[in-house]
């Protein structure tokens, strides 16, 4: 069967273009095209425009029907910065994020591979503009093919340790705060009797939640230099590794209940910061983190700095990204539902 040639929707309709990626799992819907102008002269004023004026595009895209609850996506904007190549923000199914290492890793193949930003050779470099600040993001190209990305993060820091909470339903927990462009609680797994397991999803998903909402409740968490970015974004459980060769497993519960399909780039960059505060990793040396799909990303500890009064360190995320489609989404404004809705 074929659609009649002559079939349109009304002009009048929004029409909104995307590519859809994956990053170990963790999908991504990127707006390429449809978008009214976003104001602003930082990418923090961008994100507070599009959320004042234009948040029902985000609810329309992230939320079913289009979307579904762990829906991600991204924006590319004009460059802010001097030498960036572009800059961009990140959308989720509770509003937006600070930092997004899963995005940076699918972004840099898209502008590269798309022929959006056009770069030489087999290791272009890209510079972005994001929330939490100027990330670098390395390509690795084979016969123009980005097979995998990095990403050189902003400074990332251990904001406290060895803190303690009581949570309803679960005990007394013990969790530490880091920072990798966002803030997240890390929680061993075993000193709370997690099973980190995938069928175990809707407990860690129910946890995750009632964890970093005691722990919102008990401190107040503030950034050195932004207000925008003083929250706690969600939890990082940490557990074995299936795959014995790898360092551990990490699940991220963040936003409203979303879990991380991928290994979390801003949570490895984060955790990078605390074994290195530990003393169990060094300058130079590199852990692989799985996710709860048992993907993985790698994170490298590249030099110790200070971040306000924050001793950190840079780190480098690598991980692999992969297109799942393109589409084209109309918002019909008679549709009672055009916004979207979620049951989470």
């Amino acid at each position: 069967m074929q659609i009649k040639s002559d079939w349109k929707y009304p002009p009048e309709w929004l029409k909104i273009k995307t590519i859809d990626m994956h990053t170990g799992g963790e999908p991504l819907r990127v707006i390429v095209e449809g978008l009214p102008t976003i104001e602003g002269q930082s990418i923090l004023e961008m994100r507070h425009n599009f959320k004042e004026n234009h948040d029902h595009i985000r609810k329309s895209l992230m939320w079913e029907p289009r979307g579904h609850a762990d829906m991600y996506g991204a924006i590319i904007t004009k460059p802010i910065s001097k030498n960036a190549d572009f800059g961009t923000f990140f959308l989720h199914n509770e509003g937006y994020s600070t930092m997004c290492g899963h995005a940076i890793i699918a972004l840099t193949k898209l502008v590269l591979e798309t022929g959006m930003i056009k770069k030489e050779g087999d290791n272009p470099q890209l510079i972005i503009d994001a929330p939490a600040g100027i990330i670098t993001a390395i390509a690795n190209r084979k016969n123009g093919i980005v097979t995998s990305s990095s990403f050189i993060n902003v400074p990332s820091f251990v904001y406290a340790q060895n803190q303690e909470v009581f949570v309803d339903g679960i005990g007394l927990v013990s969790f530490d705060i880091a920072f990798g462009g966002a803030f997240y609680a890390f929680v061993e797994s075993e000193s709370i009797g997690l099973n980190m397991h995938a069928s175990n999803y809707l407990q860690l998903i129910d946890w995750g939640r009632k964890i970093k909402l005691a722990i919102i409740d008990k401190m107040e968490i503030k950034h050195p230099f932004e207000n925008d970015l003083s929250f706690l974004y969600g939890t990082i459980f940490i557990g074995k590794a299936d795959d014995k060769t790898n360092h551990s497993k990490n699940i991220c519960v963040f936003a409203n209940g979303e879990v991380d399909r991928s290994a979390t780039g801003s949570g490895v960059s984060a955790r990078a910061a605390l074994h290195f505060a530990k003393g169990e990793i060094k300058i130079g040396e590199s852990i692989r983190i799985e996710s709860i799909l048992n993907s993985t990303m790698d994170v490298e500890v590249l030099k110790e700095t200070m971040f306000g009064n924050f001793k950190a360190v840079v780190p480098k995320v690598t991980g692999t990204a992969f297109f799942t489609g393109k589409h084209e989404f109309i918002l019909d404004p008679n549709d009672s539902l055009r916004e979207g809705f979620i049951f989470r």
